[in-house]
């Protein structure tokens, strides 16, 4: 999982290298698969469900899972969110990261930034004794406290030999389904922590294509994740380089 994650992170690394007007998403998604395959891994998500893609490429008032086209081109001042999944020797790591084409606005960076804090205090409380509502809570305090929401009913999960295992991880308690998650955390748990973070209403929609979801109202949001293994100190984050 550790090759695995760092396979994700370089993938990630050259996706914000590569979001620049002019490219295409279906640019990206292009270059994410050729390297995925020559760190000899296969994309996770390619045929996931019948997902035609490596990548999920989401811009402006997407928040997750856009499908890259070769018509969705970037422009200045575009925000995208890029989440690569890859699998290395039968294990998956998963990752995600929100980057403005150009110079982001003030409205855009601090949306950016305060995801990027709520991701970092679910980790931090990513703890051997801690239970999943502490995850959450930090989550959802961090963004909430900033005047944001969180997408509801979208949500990190646990991760291994498949990409999506239990347990779920909303981003909000009370997206839990009346379900306390009170789940114990233990040493060598695998998670994929991942805040969906918006600036208006949390309210999903999903287009005709059957995969990229919005945000009701339009606001813009942003995306970012990491997959971590529980140890007996501080999680290790296995997606970043």
């Amino acid at each position: 999982m550790r090759r695995a994650g760092c396979i994700v992170a370089q993938v990630l690394a050259l996706m914000s290298k590569q979001v620049r007007p002019g490219v295409t998403t279906a640019d990206l998604d292009a270059a994410a698969e050729a390297l995925i395959r020559k760190l000899g891994a296969i994309p996770s998500f390619k045929g996931y469900h019948g997902f035609p893609a490596s990548i999920c490429a989401s811009v402006n008032l997407e928040v997750v899972h856009g499908i890259p086209s070769k018509k969705c081109v970037l422009r200045e001042g575009d925000l995208i969110s890029v989440d690569v999944g890859a699998i290395y020797d039968g294990f998956h790591g998963d990752g995600a990261m929100t980057a403005c084409v150009g110079k982001p606005t003030p409205e855009q960076q601090r949306l950016m930034d305060v995801t990027q804090q709520a991701l970092a205090a679910g980790i931090a409380q990513a703890r051997v004794g801690n239970r999943l509502w502490d995850i959450i809570r930090a989550i959802e305090t961090t963004t909430r406290l900033a005047g944001y929401d969180v997408l509801h009913n979208y949500q990190g999960h646990g991760i291994g030999r498949e990409m999506h295992e239990d347990p779920d991880i909303p981003n909000s308690l009370s997206d839990s389904r009346g379900r306390p998650p009170n789940l114990l955390l233990r040493a060598g748990m695998t998670l994929a922590i991942e805040p969906m973070v918006v600036v208006g209403s949390g309210e999903p929609q999903v287009l005709n294509d059957g995969w990229t979801v919005v945000t009701a109202d339009g606001t813009l949001s942003a995306h970012f994740e990491h997959t971590i293994a529980i140890t007996d100190g501080e999680a290790e984050i296995l997606t970043k380089l």
